[in-house]
């Protein structure tokens, strides 16, 4: 092993410091900063701008990138591309459409950008208008997305247009960038090239396809071969290799596995463990020794600084809150301010663009490090700010459509009824079914076709019950409506056969038959289990964890359980067997025994 003994100890200390700079957030009190700041900042205390004691060497420059393309690739990751179908029906109470929205705003956002990016060449502050309006369009996607699902807006058109613009933004602004390289790299790389790199990415992508569902990766998926995991590495650096072979940046390639992996819909585990990879060992690294390069005392020795992060601040603002203003047709005045704070939110692209551009000459090291101060500065200013004035928003009744009326289908609307939902139960005019409109939520269609449920607004509702007598024809709805993002399908499936084939595809499916089974042998083996689940006055639910300020709280010490009982916690596919000490995570789904009362109160607070 090459490397003197100075450069361990420094990596001892920025693995130090990853340790224990959550815990630290945690035990202080201080959620709200993000960890990745909290950690450039402590690297700024022991780098350039602080004490100075970390010695550069092979093992932090090796492992500072590997993080900095692992940062790139899981950036890639989180873009959720299901959010950019289009729903056919008009949105409830008048909303706009999401996507159409998003767009003009984000085009509001470019256009802003550039014109405030030529007040900077005029100044003199910067050389390159493009590049410097890629730097002020940005935004944070990592930020945005948690603080979006900590609110419960994923769901809602207006977290929609928000997740949207962010998801737009990012692609944007990466593709851009790579294009921005190509033209103005000292090699003189061709631009044309870059389309050699797209084209590989499809090629992968359509390959991926066909196999990634086989049984042969099935099979490798566990123990010590991890093929999938294997299989997304290679991948990183098949296109980051080509990216630097037609003249694109790394960062380029590595984003682009990113987004193929999101098409592919890998599962939950797997993104677990991507996940675990990164922000548990090679991000941390990298985001540390941004800050012990970042030299704070440099930047201000030069008085066009000064005046250089004010002015880049307000632009991030005003680039985001101009454009914005669109959604006061619809929203009030206070959302459009919020917003505008939480899409102000950027740092991985603009370290990655004041990398670039400082590598390329486009930018002095001095102009670099104030982008990257700048960011930092958002990040901290930005969802705090947001969080005071957008607490999260109440859960919205569950809206249930359940296709086809029959004997089990007509009471069970009933009871969902009393239960809150929002029900309605859809059912063709051939059935004859008129005499009961003035009791159930009935509404009749002319035939039963994508269309036609369409119109009617099916596949957006929280909940779709496919229960018609054709199991191939729930089957087709049920695959649709996944197609169409419907965060709840059932399938009715009567045929034992098809059934257990359904079932294997992964689709939430009954059928009167074995549902009737399993209940008479849960009767025999355990009556009591039984009594739990259906006794009134003693409720079975679930509860979702989304409040943040709980991250990582005890279980012994959440407030408000009363007389509940949990009795499982359900972490992605990993179930968890609770106790005193258990620590509860954002997105964690708690099951829960006990009084409506509590129950109710749980769910408030959590």
């Amino acid at each position: 092993m090459h490397g003197g003994q100075g450069e361990l100890n420094g990596l001892l200390l920025v693995l130090a410091i990853a340790f224990f700079i959550p815990i630290f957030l945690h035990r202080s009190r201080m959620n709200a900063i993000p960890v990745v700041v909290a950690e450039i900042i402590a690297g700024m205390v022991i780098g350039k701008s602080g004490f100075n004691i970390i010695q550069e060497g092979m093992w932090l420059t090796v492992l500072s990138t590997l993080g900095f393309l692992f940062l790139m690739f899981l950036s890639g990751l989180e873009i959720d591309f299901s959010a950019f179908k289009q729903k056919t029906t008009v949105k409830k109470g008048g909303e706009p459409n999401a996507f159409k929205v998003a767009s003009i705003i984000f085009a509001g956002i470019f256009i802003l950008s550039y014109i405030f990016s030529l007040l900077f060449v005029q100044f003199g502050l910067v050389d390159s208008a493009f590049f410097m309006t890629l730097v002020i369009s940005t935004i944070s996607l990592g930020v945005v997305v948690p603080t979006l699902k900590e609110n419960n807006l994923m769901k809602k058109t207006f977290g929609q247009i928000l997740l949207l613009i962010a998801v737009i933004a990012d692609l944007a602004t990466m593709i851009l960038l790579a294009v921005f390289v190509s033209v103005n790299s000292p090699d003189g790389a061709e631009t044309w090239l870059l389309l050699l790199l797209f084209f590989a990415g499809v090629v992968f992508y359509l390959l991926a396809k066909k196999f990634v569902r086989s049984d042969l990766i099935d099979a490798l998926s566990t123990g010590s071969v991890q093929i999938q995991t294997r299989a997304i590495f290679f991948l990183i650096m098949v296109l980051v290799v080509l990216s630097e072979n037609v003249g694109a940046e790394s960062i380029l390639g590595a984003f682009l596995a990113g987004a193929l992996v999101s098409l592919l819909s890998p599962n939950h585990e797997v993104v677990s463990k991507l996940d675990a990879i990164g922000y548990g060992f090679f991000i941390p690294v990298f985001f540390v020794m941004v800050g012990v390069d970042l030299d704070v005392q440099a930047i201000f020795q030069e008085p066009s600084a000064l005046i250089f992060i004010p002015v880049l601040l307000v632009c991030f603002f005003l680039s985001k809150f101009i454009p914005l203003f669109l959604l006061k047709k619809w929203y009030g005045m206070k959302k459009v301010i919020s917003s505008s704070l939480l899409l102000t939110t950027t740092l991985s692209l603009v370290i990655a663009a004041a990398s670039i551009g400082e590598g390329i000459g486009v930018i002095s090291s001095t102009v670099a490090s104030s982008l990257i101060l700048g960011a930092i500065i958002t990040c901290l200013i930005g969802p705090i700010l947001y969080k005071k004035m957008e607490p999260p928003e109440e859960e919205e009744t569950k809206s249930v459509a359940i296709i086809g009326a029959n004997r089990m289908t007509l009471p069970l609307s009933l009871y969902l009824k009393t239960e809150g939902y929002e029900v309605a139960l859809y059912t063709e005019a051939k059935d004859n079914v008129g005499e009961l409109d003035h009791e159930f939520p009935l509404v009749v269609l002319d035939d039963l076709s994508k269309e036609m449920l369409h119109r009617h607004g099916i596949f957006n509702q929280n909940i779709t019950v496919f229960a018609t007598s054709d199991d191939e024809q729930n089957i087709a709805f049920a695959k649709y409506a996944e197609e169409e993002s419907v965060e709840n399908v059932i399938v009715r499936v009567e045929d034992p056969v098809v059934y257990e084939r359904v079932a294997k595809e992964g689709l939430n499916v009954f059928s009167t038959l074995h549902s009737s089974r399993i209940l008479l042998k849960a009767l025999i083996h355990n009556p009591s289990l039984v009594k739990l689940i259906t006794q009134a006055d003693n409720a079975l639910e679930e509860v979702m964890m989304r409040n943040g300020s709980y991250d990582g709280t005890k279980l012994r010490h959440l407030p408000l359980l009363g007389d509940i009982l949990v009795i499982q916690i359900y972490r992605g596919k990993q179930a968890i067997v609770p106790h005193g000490d258990t620590e509860l995570r954002v997105g964690d789904r708690l099951l829960v025994s006990g009084s409506k009362e509590y129950i109710n109160a749980v769910k408030k607070t959590l």
